[in-house]
């Protein structure tokens, strides 16, 4: 959006549907703006007392008030709030402008705004994100990762410090987003995820899709996912259409095999970049469609040549954490900091010196010869099939909240290194019969607990199956609502009954 949009709030009444972090900032900003804020939550909280004394109106509703949209003009909603949710429908019913968190700080950018590299898909995005902020600091710059994790977005817009900020989108975030058109965006992998929100596969695909909306942009996708690839081969056809800035966009795909000319991959054990120009100032070339970038410079721009013999950027067994899935979230990453101008030297530094986020695959202890994994980020099939694969005898930890989501294909795949299984959660029941279908001779352990006492009850369980050399892992395939806080809470459960069994 044009710099001044923001004036435009003043007088204007716009309701915010939740008040945790996002809804919350969104009112706070808003107000500052002059807006005539009503603020609607299911339940009263701190955030909530807060906003009334600032000013807004608080309505404490499951369902919208018969004169909640009276006079109003905008809805910005939470991820959590479905296109099919009472209070959506009301106000699309109206012709409301509906929205999202990102959305707004995207309208509320100034002309000097910092550019936004950002990153979607149904598993990684966190590593990802987190992975190019180390990369973009690696090369001097003030960035940070957020999005879904850190700051609210629309405090960071307005802080003329940033040089670059690393998002994470997700598909709730890009279904209620309209303009939101980052300068580079990644799609990392697409599967069954969030069926119950979107209804439908294409439909949640097709919002993923949305992070390349920028049509001078520069859209980065998976080549080993076939979904992706498909879409990456449209995104932007013959190296795109101009934009408004005259610039054409590009499509740059990356592959965990050797790369092609205008493609980032593997060679003999390295990350490799055929995609940026090399052998310049710096060693990196920023694409043309990022070409009104700020900044760059400092770290070494040229101009982009297509087809660059293979510039090397850092060594595979130096990603962290490691396995297939994360090579290509390093080589995502990779891609977003070189369409930026990013140096091949600050893609090693920053992978070198990147800390993991917790409970993706975590190493937590090696208790009588078996070892103890928390991947509680695992929250859907794909993404515990990607943790399953690494380990050739599991004891699988499953079950929680499988969000519509079938996962008889998983078991299927997984079968073979099962030496055992223990459910827990409310959708148990679905993984048990996959696995009475697909892995008859895999002994189960059906937890029904869900007190603070059940993860206690899990491992001890998962523990009497394993046998030195196995590993015992936390990959529930389901979210965690259903008995945690969070996926975090439940991956500390785990590892406190682990430490207990030690």
């Amino acid at each position: 959006m044009a710099h001044g949009r923001e004036t435009e709030y003043a007088g204007r009444r716009v309701v915010v549907a939740g008040a945790r972090v996002a809804g919350a900032a969104c009112a706070r900003v808003l107000m500052g703006l002059g807006a005539q804020v009503t603020v609607v939550d299911r339940t009263p909280s701190a955030n909530t007392e807060e906003l009334a004394a600032a000013g807004a109106r608080v309505v404490i509703a499951d369902q919208p008030t018969a004169d909640l949209f009276d006079g109003v003009s905008d809805l910005v909603v939470s991820p959590g709030f479905a296109p099919h949710h009472p209070l959506v429908a009301a106000a699309s019913s109206r012709g409301l402008d509906i929205y999202c968190e990102p959305e707004l700080a995207w309208r509320l950018r100034g002309p000097k705004a910092a550019p936004w590299l950002a990153v979607t898909g149904t598993n990684g995005k966190t590593t990802t994100v987190t992975m190019l902020t180390a990369i973009l600091r690696a090369a001097g710059l003030h960035a940070d990762a957020l999005g879904n994790i850190g700051e609210p977005l629309v405090y960071a817009v307005t802080d003329p410090a940033y040089d670059v900020l690393a998002v994470e989108l997700s598909s709730f975030q890009l279904h209620w987003s309209t303009t939101l058109a980052p300068q580079a965006g990644a799609l990392l992998n697409l599967a069954d995820d969030h069926l119950e929100w979107h209804l439908s596969f294409d439909a949640y695909a097709e919002a993923k899709a949305a992070i390349w909306r920028a049509a001078d942009g520069v859209a980065v996708g998976n080549l080993d996912d076939p979904q992706v690839a498909a879409r990456l081969a449209v995104a932007h056809p013959a190296s795109g259409a101009a934009g408004a800035s005259g610039r054409r966009g590009r499509a740059v795909g990356f592959t965990l095999g050797e790369p092609g000319p205008g493609q980032l991959g593997v060679i003999d054990g390295m990350l490799v970049d055929r995609a940026f120009a090399a052998g310049a100032v710096g060693g990196a070339g920023a694409v043309e469609g990022v070409g009104a970038v700020e900044g760059v410079g400092a770290v070494g721009r040229v101009d982009a040549v297509e087809g660059a013999d293979a510039v090397e950027l850092a060594p595979v067994d130096a990603v962290r954490p490691a396995g297939p899935h994360n090579v290509a979230n390093a080589l995502a990453a990779a891609t977003l900091a070189r369409a930026y101008g990013v140096p091949a030297r600050a893609v090693r530094d920053g992978l070198a010196g990147y800390t993991p986020e917790p409970h993706r695959n975590a190493y937590v202890a090696t208790v009588g010869g078996v070892d103890y994994v928390d991947d509680s980020k695992a929250t859907n099939p794909h993404a515990a099939l990607a943790s399953l694969t690494a380990y050739p005898r599991v004891v699988w930890v499953a079950g929680g909240q499988l969000k519509g989501v079938d996962v008889s294909d998983l078991v299927r795949a997984v079968a073979d290194r099962l030496v055992g299984a223990v459910l827990l959660g409310v959708d148990r029941a679905q993984v048990a019969q996959a696995l009475a279908r697909h892995a008859p001779q895999v002994p189960v352990v059906d937890v029904a607990s869900t007190d603070d006492g059940a993860m206690r009850e899990v491992v001890r369980a998962a523990a009497r199956l394993a046998a030195p050399g196995d590993t015992v892992l936390l990959a529930p395939a389901a979210a965690s609502l259903d008995m945690y806080a969070s996926y975090s809470k439940r991956g500390e459960a785990f590892a406190a009954a682990v430490r207990e069994l030690r």
